[in-house]
């Protein structure tokens, strides 16, 4: 029951989340408090998207659970390495954007623009390095149980689903710039 908990939250959040992510979302909150309200959307949406994942995460810290696997010293030293690894490399690829406009602060002081499509550093290699970064740091865990094992299927679903939409998104937002990107690069693992 615990996993079709987890799954079903992860659903449910990864739903509303990929709603409210889209132009359709955006147009009707743009038509509803216009131009001026629209600053808000982005840091809004993100206020929103952390606030509403809290209790998946607070799901997998009271729901009944059984361990699968715990590494020991020195492998879990190198999978720590690894996740810290990740970590950083996930900043960096946040940096590498306009981290205040992803944010959404930048929003707040100037008028919203679609922004340029980033192809340096990580974006050179891979579209997704956010995504690929966040699920090396999950599954790098030198502990395993089987909610955290649920979660992290539920989230790598969720991401590989999300890419296909963000995808779409950025190809009508970007065109051909876009698709000759998406010909040049890999999409999740490098070299794939």
């Amino acid at each position: 029951m615990n996993i079709l908990i987890i799954l079903l939250s992860l659903a449910l959040w990864g739903v509303v989340h990929s709603i409210l992510a889209s132009h359709f979302a955006k147009d009707m909150f743009k038509g509803g408090v216009g131009s001026g309200g629209m600053r808000l959307y982005r840091l809004g949406y993100n206020i929103f998207s952390v606030v509403s994942f809290a209790p998946i995460l607070y799901l997998l810290v009271i729901l009944e659970d059984q361990p699968l696997y715990q590494v020991s010293a020195p492998w879990s030293w190198v999978l720590l390495g690894g996740q810290g690894v990740s970590a950083l490399l996930l900043l960096v690829a946040v940096l590498q954007t306009d981290t205040l406009s992803f944010i959404g602060l930048r929003q707040l002081f100037e008028e919203e623009t679609s922004g340029a499509l980033v192809t340096r550093g990580l974006y050179k290699v891979v579209r997704h390095p956010l995504y690929l970064f966040s699920l090396l740091f999950l599954w790098l865990s030198p502990s395993l149980s089987v909610n955290s094992l649920v979660f992290n299927i539920g989230v790598t679903l969720y991401f590989i689903i999300g890419a296909y939409f963000e995808e779409r998104k950025l190809l009508k937002d970007f065109g051909d710039a876009y698709a000759e990107y998406k010909r040049k690069t890999s999409f999740l693992v490098p070299g794939l």
